[in-house]
C-alpha cells in the first residue's frame, strides 16, 4: 500500500512536470512553478506573427522552430495588401484605363469632326446671306419672286425630316451628306431672303450678337457641371409656346394689332433656341445624362447649326426693327 506522497502526479502536474530527472534547472515534484517573465512591447517594436525576430530586443521563435502546418516555411515572404493586385486584377485595370482613354480619344474625334461640318455649313450659309445684303439685283429678285423662298421652305422641312429619321451614317453615308447639302443651301436661301428685307446695318449687328452668343455658350457647356440634358421635356414644352405663340402673332398682325408683339416672340424665340443650343452642345460633349453617339455626327452637326441660324434669325427681327 501506497503513501499519499507516492501516488502518481495528477494530469495538470504532469503537463508541468519535467520528463526527465536529470535535469538541475527543473523544479523538483511539487514545487511551484516560477512565474512567466513579464513582457511589455517596447516603442516601434514588430508585433508580427511568429517566425519573426523583433527589433528592441524581443525575440521570436524564429522560423525553423516554427516549421509545420499553419506557419510558413523560412524563406518564402508572407503576402500583406502592399504585395499589389493579383495579375488578372491588373489586367483588368489595363484594360478598363485603355477602354476609358479609347472611348475619351473618340469622343474628341467626333466633335472635331462635327464642329468641322458645322463650319462648313456656316461659312455656306453667312456667304449667302451677305450676297442676298449687298448685291442688289439679288435682294430685289428674291423680294420679287417669294415663291422661291416658300418653294425653298419646303425642301429645307422636307430633307430636314429625313435627316432626323435616318441616323446611320455608315450604312447612308453618301446619302446623309448629298442630303445634307440640299438641307444647308435651303436654309441658307431662307435666310438670305428674310435677311434682303433688313438693313444692312440690322444684318451685321445680328451676326455680331449671334456669334457672341454662340460663343459664350459653347465655352460654358464645356466648363460647367450643371447637366441640361435633363431638360429635354422643358425645352419640348417651351418649343411647343414659341410655336403657339408664333401662330397668334401672325394672326394678330395680320391685322396691325399690338406691333410691339413681334418684337416680344423674336426675343422669346432667341431665348428658347440658346437653351436649346446649350443642350445640344451638352449632348454632344458627353459625360452626361444624355449623350450622343459618336456615330450620329450628321445628327450632331445638323442640330447646332438650326439651333445657331434660328438665333440669327430672331436676333435680326429685334435689331430689324430696333434700328426702324
Amino acid at each position: 500500500m501506497t503513501s499519499k506522497t507516492d501516488a502518481p502526479p495528477s494530469y495538470e502536474e504532469a503537463l508541468h512536470l519535467p520528463k526527465s530527472d536529470h535535469s538541475p534547472d527543473q523544479p523538483q515534484h511539487g514545487a511551484p512553478l516560477p512565474p512567466p517573465p513579464s513582457y511589455s512591447p517596447s516603442p516601434g517594436m514588430y508585433l508580427g506573427p511568429p517566425g519573426y525576430w523583433g527589433p528592441g530586443g524581443a525575440v521570436y521563435p524564429q522560423p525553423s522552430m516554427c516549421s509545420g502546418p499553419g506557419f510558413s516555411p523560412a524563406g518564402i515572404p508572407i503576402a500583406t495588401l502592399s504585395s499589389g493586385l493579383p495579375a488578372s486584377n491588373q489586367g483588368d485595370m489595363d484594360d478598363f484605363l485603355s477602354n476609358q482613354w479609347e472611348s475619351m480619344s473618340v469622343r474628341h474625334a467626333f466633335i472635331r469632326k462635327v464642329y468641322l461640318i458645322l463650319t462648313v455649313q456656316l461659312t455656306i450659309t453667312f456667304s449667302v446671306i451677305a450676297i442676298f445684303t449687298f448685291v442688289d439685283p439679288v435682294k430685289l429678285f428674291v423680294i420679287r419672286y417669294p415663291v422661291i423662298y416658300w418653294a425653298s421652305y419646303g425642301v429645307f422641312f422636307v430633307v430636314y425630316c429625313i435627316l432626323i429619321c435616318c441616323k446611320e451614317p455608315r450604312r447612308r453615308f453618301p446619302l446623309n451628306l448629298v442630303l445634307l447639302g440640299i438641307f444647308t443651301f435651303a436654309f441658307s436661301y431662307m435666310s438670305g431672303t428674310v435677311s434682303s428685307y433688313y438693313e444692312t446695318k440690322a444684318v451685321f449687328l445680328a451676326m455680331g450678337i449671334t456669334a457672341v452668343v454662340c460663343i459664350s455658350v459653347t465655352v460654358f457647356c464645356f466648363q460647367t457641371k450643371v447637366d441640361f440634358t435633363s431638360c429635354g421635356g422643358f425645352l419640348t414644352i417651351a418649343a411647343v409656346l414659341l410655336m403657339i405663340i408664333g401662330i397668334v402673332t401672325a394672326i394678330v398682325l395680320s391685322f396691325q394689332y399690338v406691333p410691339w408683339l413681334h418684337m416680344l416672340y423674336a426675343a422669346i424665340g432667341a431665348v428658347v433656341y440658346t437653351l436649346f443650343l446649350v443642350y445640344n452642345t451638352q449632348l454632344l460633349i458627353g459625360n452626361r445624362e444624355l449623350a450622343i453617339s459618336p456615330e450620329e455626327y450628321i445628327y450632331g452637326a445638323l442640330s447646332l447649326y438650326v439651333d445657331i441660324v434660328n438665333i440669327f434669325l430672331f436676333i435680326l427681327q429685334i435689331s430689324g426693327a430696333a434700328t426702324e
